[in-house]
């Protein structure tokens, strides 16, 4: 049987995963009865169908006229490069969507970037045709501007263009929606210009490992591509290491992609997409080779963090109350956990017990927090900070390169906020009505901006970030101007209490939360830190007038998620983060004790 390797490249929101399903689901491919019903197949991890993001790509297989196509879904959000980077590896050539109505995006710029480097052969689908506004014609200039811009050759810049509905499940060739049928113009196309795997089953066994899971019977599963030779159940192998370190294995189970499922064989040629158990020590970016003639595959490099954040245990009054692992030996075998599977992210024991965590963006490790919260975890961490570098004896920082689009109306608050945090703009232009925008702006910079970037463009701005490179740091940063109300002690807050405080700022709780001393309740109006009793009762005696207390109105506080709450704190708070809540916190709880310790005592 003949094989095509392709993977699915688009810019957030571009509805990659929706294409994916009516590719699975029109090819008749067999899927479990609990999927059927689902609406996204692909993104199976309830953080994506939240979010509406693939964060984790995915394998899945389609057979068409006698031919495997194994597709790869990517993600589209640039903190996920390191998964891109890798997932490119298994494929011969690329699907690259692009919505009709808002043509290539930043995203859309950085994974194509990738599959050119690797010399892909792409195949552009305009998708959501059906879109009120949609635009096919100027969408594919904008495209073939890009393919320009990229420094892609003649041959490469004459791609093959489909234009698809993938949510109604059609494609044609044309862009007129009546007369499509199904997806089939699809098959036909990446049958027609996607290359064969240029491998050989006769020579040396090589395969690449781009991704790893966990089964709780069989062990670490490596996922990769066969480069050359066969591989079958049961056979002698050997795994070559990082740093070329050789060590013998037996394959015990080995498997392909049949829909989206895993299915066991006995033997897999060249070309294929496998997954292997049997190899306890396997990472991502090794070669599983030949046992009499091991040649390694080259290494696959990924992209630096440039964000860190301190992870530490929680050491709350209200530690280990709500969250089922809260021990530092539990937190530390979770986080090197998932350096099994992320490749972007680095974990460093501190000197003072806590975790270093670096990775690509507030994003990744925010989603990584998530993710430990809703496996039961309890922890508390500090302000994200970016990585600093030395260059040739020079201090440098990260810049990222940011592109907005916003309503004219906005636009002047945006330019004024991104220069007043160094931001450099570099390009500006107007169209219908719409301002857009591109800057270079250091990392730190961007720090806790997106929010007041949605308040100051009324939820209509999108904004997106590729990291760009290590500059010299511009210096002289503003602090946050606004400080936090603290509570003096510890109860359950009482509308009373909260009545008397409500003017001083915006609050972060309602009545009948409980709170501890020195926990953060709300955002003070002024620039320094209050402590405020969220606590207090009214006095109660006999005397009562008629109207008492009814004419009071409560304004409603501000809920405080974890990135908003990462995006809040300054350098002498914490966020702790439990199953059930996510509340800041001062680093010293005790006011008298911070002030001795700010003095140096």
């Amino acid at each position: 049987m003949q094989i095509r390797n392709v993977a699915i490249i688009a810019h957030v929101d571009h509805g990659k995963t929706t294409l994916v399903d009516a590719l699975l689901r029109q090819s008749k491919t067999k899927l479990g009865k609990e999927l059927v019903d689902q609406e996204t197949i692909m993104d199976s991890n309830d953080l994506e169908r939240e979010r509406g993001i693939t964060i984790f790509s995915k394998n899945a297989s389609i057979e068409w006229q006698d031919t495997k196509i194994n597709i790869i879904d990517t993600p589209g959000h640039a903190d996920f490069g390191g998964e891109v980077e890798r997932v490119l590896k298994l494929a011969d050539g690329c699907l690259l969507l692009v919505d009709a109505k808002e043509g290539p995006m930043p995203q859309t710029r950085f994974v194509l970037k990738k599959a050119l480097q690797m010399g892909h052969k792409i195949i552009v689908v305009i998708n959501k045709i059906d879109k009120p506004g949609a635009r096919p014609a100027w969408v594919l200039d904008k495209t073939f501007d890009l393919f320009v811009d990229l420094g892609a050759s003649d041959e490469v810049a004459d791609f093959p263009v489909i234009y698809a509905s993938a949510k109604q499940g059609k494609a044609g060739l044309t862009p007129d929606l009546e007369a499509m049928t199904d997806i089939t113009p699809i098959f036909d196309t990446v049958l027609k210009f996607i290359p064969e795997p240029k491998v050989d089953p006769n020579a040396p066994l090589q395969i690449l490992i781009t991704t790893i899971t966990g089964d709780d019977f069989k062990g670490r599963i490596a996922t990769g591509r066969i480069y050359n030779g066969v591989i079958k159940t049961g056979q002698d192998i050997m795994h070559i290491n990082r740093e070329g370190k050789m060590t013998k294995c037996r394959v015990m189970a080995l498997m392909t992609f049949f829909g989206l499922e895993r299915i066991e064989v006995k033997e897999a040629v060249a070309g294929d997409v496998v997954a292997i158990a049997g190899i306890p020590e396997i990472n991502i970016g090794e070669t599983i080779a030949d046992l009499n003639n091991p040649i390694a595959l080259p290494l696959l490099n990924v992209e630096e963090p440039t964000v860190k954040m301190t992870f530490s245990v929680n050491d709350s009054p209200f530690a280990g109350k709500e969250g089922q692992f809260t021990t530092s030996r539990q937190i530390r075998e979770r986080l090197y956990k998932e350096l099994e599977t992320d490749m972007a992210l680095k974990v460093e024991d501190g000197l003072d017990g806590g975790w270093i965590v670096s990775g690509r963006g507030e994003l990744h490790l925010a989603i990584l927090i998530e993710r430990l919260r809703r496996e039961g975890y309890e922890l508390q961490v500090s302000r994200p900070q970016v990585i600093v570098k030395e260059i040739d004896g020079k201090k440098m920082t990260p810049y990222e390169q940011v592109f907005i689009e916003v309503p004219e109306a906005s636009s002047g608050s945006v330019i004024q906020k991104l220069g007043s945090r160094h931001g450099e703009m570099r390009e500006m232009r107007t169209e219908n009505g719409i301002v857009f925008l591109e800057f270079i702006i250091p990392t730190r910079g961007l720090f806790g901006y997106r929010t007041e970037f949605l308040t100051d463009t009324r939820g209509l701005g999108l904004i997106n970030t590729i990291f760009y490179q290590y500059m010299p740091d511009p210096g002289s940063w503003r602090e946050r101007e606004q400080g936090s109300l603290v509570a003096h002690e510890t109860g359950t807050s009482n509308l009373y209490g909260l009545l008397n405080i409500q003017d001083r700022g915006q609050l972060f709780i309602g009545p009948g939360s409980a709170v501890y001393k020195g926990q953060v309740v709300g955002q003070n109006a002024r620039s320094e830190d209050i402590r405020v009793n969220v606590c207090k009762e009214k006095q109660l005696s006999n005397m009562r007038s008629k109207g008492d207390g009814v004419s009071e109105h409560f304004n409603a506080p501000k809920t405080m998620g974890l990135e908003d709450a990462l995006e809040y704190i300054g350098d002498d708070e914490l966020v702790e983060i439990t199953p059930k809540n996510v509340r800041i916190r001062k680093v010293i709880l005790d006011e008298n004790e911070a002030k001795r310790k700010a003095r140096g005592m």
